[in-house]
């Protein structure tokens, strides 16, 4: 019998057949993936931290660069032809016109044809008065005038026989004379007569009490049932025209070389009236009416008038406002916000400019005029520079900045001037 660990046909021990080799090719090969493997976390470890440390450091430059640039608010000058305004003191919205409506007869009120604060035009009817008393003599009138009338005419008969009579001598002189005085008499009293009628009809005529002028009905002061007369002093409503309406202010005195010569050439001078001192929004748009014609020697100011077509009615009787007459235009004007303007230790003028590169440089400026929030430069800036106008405690020549509110990535954000 053979044994069992006789060699297989093909000289290999048994057991050892392709599978059994793979494994032990294996077994002698993890070895070295594991100690490849360790050399990797031994070299890679440290690098990745080095990796990671230097992508911090730049991170933190990166921070710390942003963080040493200043935030700012900054405007963009522009070129504009600029409007030169003389402001004037306080002034007083005053009415064209105003009228106290009064009764010119005497008499009980029993109708009011208005509403309070209603716009009214001239003819327009506003009360009314009880008109039978004044039909009464009117009708008194006519009867006394058709009585004379018709006595008038017998004395003109009886002058006519007179005169035929005298013509034979048949009555004496004087009573002829006597009758033409008559006639003469009667023909006096018809005038009067007529007088007391026309009287009348115009009694009735003042007891429909209408609108004297155009313009806008304040509160009654007479309400209907009361006796009214023309010697009143209050009247029954006050009227005032507001549609134009003028306003009455001051300006100094030495502002009367710019005044004076375009008026008496026939310019037309604007003015501009607003609520509030240095207020931007107007109220009104008008015209120079007027100077007055001296000085103010307690104040060294002379009164001017303007005129507002007020067809909105911003306007308002007795109303304060702030007027400014419009006395030149700059015309090219270099504008700048007048809150980038900084004063130096020589009372020089000057700005802080922003660059391409995002710091600034201090220019120094030639003030022209300062209007407001407004500046017009004469020199030392052109149209659509960036000028810092918030933010200059913290900024010197070459510090960089960055525009208050930029969204990270974007272009500065800039605040029109």
């Amino acid at each position: 019998m053979n044994s069992q660990n006789q060699d297989s046909p093909s000289g290999r021990p048994a057991g050892a057949g392709p599978g059994a080799a793979a494994k032990k090719g294996g077994r002698r090969r993890w070895p070295w993936f594991l100690g490849l493997a360790v050399v990797l976390l031994v070299v890679g470890i440290p690098r990745l931290r080095t990796l990671s440390a230097q992508s911090a450091k730049e991170r933190a430059a990166g921070r710390d660069a942003a963080a040493r640039a200043v935030p700012v608010t900054a405007a963009t000058t522009r070129r504009m032809d600029f409007p030169v305004y003389l402001a004037g003191s306080p002034g007083t919205v005053m009415p064209v016109k105003t009228v106290t409506v009064r009764s010119r007869v005497d008499g009980q009120l029993v109708k009011i044809a208005y509403q309070e604060g209603q716009s009214v035009r001239e003819g327009d009817l506003l009360a009314e008065l009880d008109p039978r008393p004044f039909e009464v003599q009117l009708h008194q009138a006519e009867g006394q005038l058709a009585k004379d009338q018709a006595a008038l005419t017998n004395a003109r008969i009886d002058l006519k026989r007179y005169e035929a009579l005298i013509k034979d001598d048949s009555i004496a002189r004087q009573q002829l004379d006597t009758q033409a005085a008559v006639v003469n008499q009667y023909e006096a009293a018809l005038k009067s007569d007529q007088a007391q009628v026309d009287s009348a009809k115009l009694n009735l005529i003042y007891c429909r009490i209408t609108a004297p002028i155009s313009g806008v009905v304040g509160l009654r002061l007479v309400d209907p049932g009361n006796i009214v007369h023309a010697s009143d002093a209050n009247g029954l409503v006050v009227i005032t025209q507001q549609r134009p309406i003028t306003a009455v202010f001051t300006v100094t005195a030495k502002y009367l070389p710019q005044i004076l010569p375009p008026l008496r050439a026939g310019k037309t001078l604007a003015v501009l009236a607003s609520q509030d001192e240095g207020s931007t929004q107007k109220l009104a748009d008008g015209t120079l009416l007027a100077v007055d014609n001296q000085v103010d020697v307690s104040t060294n100011t002379i009164r001017i008038k303007a005129l507002f077509p007020n067809e909105d009615q911003a306007l308002y009787p007795n109303q304060l406002i702030y007027a400014k007459l419009l006395v030149d235009t700059l015309r090219g004007a270099v504008v700048v916000p007048t809150a980038a303007l900084q004063r130096g230790p020589q009372s020089t003028t000057y700005v802080f400019v922003i660059k391409a590169d995002q710091t600034v440089e201090i220019r120094n400026v030639d003030v022209q005029l300062t209007q407001g929030e407004d500046t017009v430069v004469r020199q030392g800036l052109a149209a659509g520079e960036t000028v810092v106008i918030d933010g200059v405690d913290k900024l010197q020549a070459g510090t960089r900045v960055s525009l208050a509110g930029a969204d990270s990535g974007s272009g500065p954000r800039k605040r029109a001037a």
